[in-house]
């Protein structure tokens, strides 16, 4: 209890259960998940385990993988990126963000965008340039990957060998 790993409003994570810290007391700690539910763990147990604070910190960062169509323009779509995060107005300049192509995947050219925000905005701001990077990418004629797979049938092919196109 020294330590102080947490204050009320705190948004953490304890032993595996996330929330919002409510009470701290000398038995025990009360959060209120995500959820909204409220769970009360004892003080034993919270302060021998792994605290995760997500509001500690002044900054926290935002990370996407997003996977574009290899016939995409990956320079371009790296562009919208970061012109949509440098105009969003709660996107942190220190920290720097870093976007890059980190993978070329079975289905996508992946992309990973790596942005920082203040821990108290942290979420509506993720969600907010999720969705105007997804929009952006649209009117730009950017679209996202999926899982694509070609079947062979083996009588398609035995035709297409013996040349008589039949199927």
């Amino acid at each position: 209890m020294i330590e102080r790993p947490m204050k009320l409003g705190d948004s953490v994570n304890i032993a595996g259960t996330a929330g919002v810290v409510e009470e701290i007391r000398i038995i025990s700690t009360t959060l209120r998940t995500f959820d909204g539910l409220y769970v009360r763990i004892p003080n034993e147990k919270v302060f021998t385990t792994d605290i995760t604070n997500y509001v500690a910190h002044v900054a926290r960062r935002i990370e996407y993988v997003v996977g574009i169509r290899y016939s995409d323009d990956a320079e371009k779509a790296i562009g919208i990126i970061k012109r949509l995060s440098e105009e969003h107005p709660l996107t942190l300049k220190h920290p720097s963000g870093d976007i890059f192509v980190d993978n070329l995947g079975d289905n996508a050219v992946n992309i990973i965008v790596r942005i920082w925000a203040p821990s108290t905005e942290w979420y509506g701001v993720k969600k907010e340039l999720l969705w105007k990077i997804k929009t952006a990418f649209e009117a730009e004629g950017i679209e996202i990957a999926f899982p694509q797979r070609t079947i062979w049938f083996a009588n398609e092919l035995t035709s297409r060998e013996n040349g008589d196109g039949k199927r």
